[in-house]
């Protein structure tokens, strides 16, 4: 007998540490934190896991995936891609050889016979991803309740609405990586430049050296 489904899986997908590439993970830490669900929903920052994320999401019967875009439109427009069109849409450039655009995972569930029945894209054009350390820009920070609604809206129309928490969770991410401590401990701009972040790449201290 197969493992039963769930119902519904939330994916959050980018890289935190490259700029408006983390949208996708800020936004499922932002549910998670802000809203409760009945059990089925699953919230997930995928990260940038790529093809390891194929078994988890062909054991999802829908698929709510939360993710920058590049399709060339202003800085922080939103656009809400559905099912057949999934995998089509304009991801960001792979951060190395080895990493699998969310395409590729969409296909891997298609070998393995089960490809979720439903799937909703809520992407942002991004600004800047060319800041490694650093924090969404002003422009795509602006969006996250925008694509929250939009991706709460989804989940209602799949028979699955959220409850605003009471209190806020955590949880979700490893600590340090949360959006609150990322930001807090990034480096003024005196120390960081568009090409690094002090605490990964320290410029300043090589030239100097």
């Amino acid at each position: 007998m197969s493992e039963p489904r769930t119902p519904v899986l939330v994916l959050g997908i980018g890289n935190l540490l490259w700029a408006d590439e983390g949208f996708g993970v800020r936004c499922v830490e932002a549910l998670h934190q802000r809203y409760d669900f009945a059990p089925g929903v699953e919230v997930l920052d995928g990260g940038t896991q790529g093809i390891y994320l194929a078994n988890t999401v062909a054991a999802a019967e829908r698929l709510l995936v939360f993710d920058a875009l590049d399709y060339g439109d202003e800085p922080g427009a939103l656009r809400v891609v559905r099912d057949a069109e999934v995998p089509c849409f304009h991801g960001v450039r792979k951060m190395s050889l080895h990493q699998t655009g969310f395409q590729e995972v969409l296909a891997a569930t298609e070998l393995l016979g089960s490809p979720p029945a439903r799937v909703t894209l809520v992407g942002v054009q991004l600004e800047e991803i060319d800041d490694f350390g650093g924090s969404l820009t002003e422009k795509v920070a602006a969006q996250l309740d925008a694509a929250l609604a939009l991706g709460l809206r989804e989940l209602e129309a799949w028979g699955f609405p959220a409850r605003l928490r009471s209190v806020p969770a955590g949880g979700l991410l490893t600590s340090g990586l949360d959006r609150t401590s990322y930001e807090a401990e990034r480096p003024s701009t005196d120390v960081v430049c568009r090409e690094g972040d002090a605490r990964f790449l320290n410029l300043r201290a090589l030239a100097v050296g």
